[in-house]
């Protein structure tokens, strides 16, 4: 006898999590979702709001600027000097993942969503009537359909395969800058290029600079595995980060860190009957800044596939072919920057490169969802 039972049970709250459930409830669904953090906190995240993944939130009734979100207009490329800057040809913004993932889990409990705080699944089986999960302190939640949505955190027994791009390490340190390196980076982000990996930053609310970077396990392992040394490392490579970071104030007692993530992952046919969500879908490498408004894609397209009567597995085949081209040219693009970063030096020869590397890695046409206003997708550009 379970604990809980409902029609749809959402493992994971962040950003896939919370709007499917929130679109769900409103088809008139019930549905549970269980998040294992008790309160709001930090996430490795680049927090790139592209104008689709904007239009997504704002679809679902919540509005970005109105949380404090930074407005972004353009992005840089850096080696050891300045490489190219361009203005992106729409409103792009930064907003911490903190506050992101609060708002929409707090919508969607506003919304009826049943949200377990502080319950993590140690289990999901199939059984004879849906999908059973235990969490933590043994509870047991039943439900006719599952719903995966655990970000870059694999569950036991779903852990995901490798990816094209999988010996990378993700860190993330929020810095306060120097009040002219603040004015410098204001509505831009930048990408940094060294030897073993990249990094991206920019400006998020509360004047707070976000540095979400990606590095091998060769390089890191190099440095002892320690933070500063790479942070010497990547500052050493670009004169351009060293700047930035002049006397800037971490404000995270030590970095977070996350690993053995499978960047390039697009399934292939899955017929377990467990819909994926998110980055348990689809993982495309941090620099296209795409992460985000894939998370919500995902999790609209999968609430409307789910509205019409469709399969997790011919879920799964959409995402497939709807992203496979602009993951594919993502990751060999990630695997270049990573083991190869002076090729980048080829932008200078063609300056339009950036705006079509941005052009061929968006999400495809939003989602129409039922009941809701219709996006519009606005030509190309970074995200």
């Amino acid at each position: 006898m379970s604990d809980y039972s409902s029609e749809v049970l959402i493992v994971g709250g962040g950003p896939a999590g919370a709007a499917l459930g929130i679109a769900l409830v409103r088809q008139g669904r019930e549905v549970a979702l269980l998040e294992q953090t008790a309160t709001a906190h930090d996430k490795v995240c680049g927090e790139f709001l592209s104008h689709e993944a904007a239009g997504y939130l704002e679809s679902l009734g919540l509005a970005p600027r109105a949380l404090g979100a930074v407005a972004i207009h353009g992005v840089r490329l850096h080696g050891r000097k300045t490489i190219a800057a361009c203005e992106l040809p729409f409103p792009a913004l930064s907003l911490t993942r903190r506050t992101l993932d609060e708002a929409l889990l707090t919508l969607a409990q506003q919304e009826g969503v049943i949200v377990h705080r502080g319950q993590r699944a140690d289990a999901l089986t199939r059984t004879r009537d849906g999908w059973q999960a235990r969490v933590s302190g043994g509870a047991e939640h039943a439900a006719r359909t599952a719903f995966l949505a655990t970000g870059k955190h694999d569950l036991n027994g779903y852990r995901r395969p490798r990816g094209k791009q999988s010996n990378l390490v993700g860190f993330k340190m929020y810095f306060r800058l120097k009040a002219a390196q603040m004015q410098a980076l204001a509505g831009w982000v930048e990408l940094f290029l060294f030897p073993g990996g990249y990094a991206g930053l920019q400006m998020v609310e509360g004047q707070q600079a976000n540095l979400c970077l990606l590095v091998t396990r060769e390089q890191l392992a190099h440095g002892g595995g320690a933070w500063n040394a790479l942070l010497a490392h990547m500052c050493a490579s670009s004169a351009p980060l060293e700047e930035r970071l002049g006397g800037a104030v971490p404000l995270l007692a030590k970095p977070l860190a996350v690993s053995s993530i499978p960047y390039g992952l697009l399934p292939d046919e899955i017929e377990d009957g467990l819909w994926r969500l998110g980055d348990q879908a689809a993982v495309i490498p941090s620099f296209a800044g795409d992460g985000m408004a894939m998370a919500l894609h995902s999790a609209l397209l999968a609430a409307e596939m789910y509205r019409s009567g469709a399969s997790a597995a011919e879920f799964a085949r959409t995402m497939r072919v709807q992203f496979r081209t602009q993951m594919r040219l993502a990751t060999a693009i990630s695997r270049l920057m990573v083991s190869a970063p002076v090729a980048a030096e080829a932008v200078r020869l063609w300056p339009g490169l950036l705006g079509r590397i941005a052009a061929r890695t968006r999400i495809p046409l939003p989602v129409r969802m039922t009941g809701l206003p219709e996006l519009r997708h606005n030509g190309a550009g970074l995200g």
